[in-house]
């Protein structure tokens, strides 16, 4: 008696190695892909300081293939809604005025039914009654280049957080109120 199988089934015992293999592999696939591939570096942050030069907290910019993702963990804020815009000019002294108007390009306005809005919209944050305010956003209107939108153009952007929440149609600054805090927009 033989121990060798029929000739029919060598074909398949010779090709069960294989496909073991590749099943494990396929198995394997998704926990290695999520280890694989790291979350990219934030590209441009802003450290966030009040009227007084206190730190108020961190935004990061972080370049994803279909947007820039903002990020801020703030606190110290006043509580409940304020509006947050990118600003022109990359200044924040002597005062919050040094960052200038919205970040725009020639002609653009402000809010979300304007034809062409400024680059620097971007959604309103909470801050909690302790003061502090986790948030996210995605922004398609800014590149982190040294172009016409980009964060890191002549002369700079800032980030500012202000008093009171954006109505999104008012001209020229969404009647968000005084500005309260501020972050020059740098490369980390």
């Amino acid at each position: 008696m033989s121990c060798t199988p029929p000739r029919h089934l060598r074909r398949h015992l010779a090709l069960a190695p294989a496909l073991l293999l590749a099943g494990l592999s396929l198995a394997a696939a998704p926990a290695l892909a999520q280890q694989s591939v790291p979350a990219p570096a934030p590209a441009a942050q802003a450290a966030i300081v009040d009227a007084q030069g206190k730190p108020l907290g961190t935004v990061t910019f972080t370049k994803f293939p279909h947007g820039i993702l903002v990020h801020g963990q703030l606190e110290g804020l006043p509580p409940g809604w304020h509006g947050i815009h990118i600003h022109e000019n990359g200044a924040c002294t002597p005062d919050f005025k040094a960052a200038g108007g919205h970040f725009g390009a020639q002609g653009s306005k402000h809010g979300l039914e304007a034809e062409h809005m400024h680059y620097g919209e971007l959604p309103n944050i909470w801050a909690n009654e302790a003061g502090k305010a986790g948030f996210e956003a995605i922004t398609h209107m800014v590149s982190l280049t040294d172009g016409a939108d980009g964060l890191f153009k002549q002369g700079g952007t800032a980030i500012i957080i202000h008093a009171q929440p954006d109505d999104y149609l008012s001209q020229p600054a969404g009647n968000s109120g005084d500005r309260l805090a501020c972050g020059i927009i740098k490369k980390p």
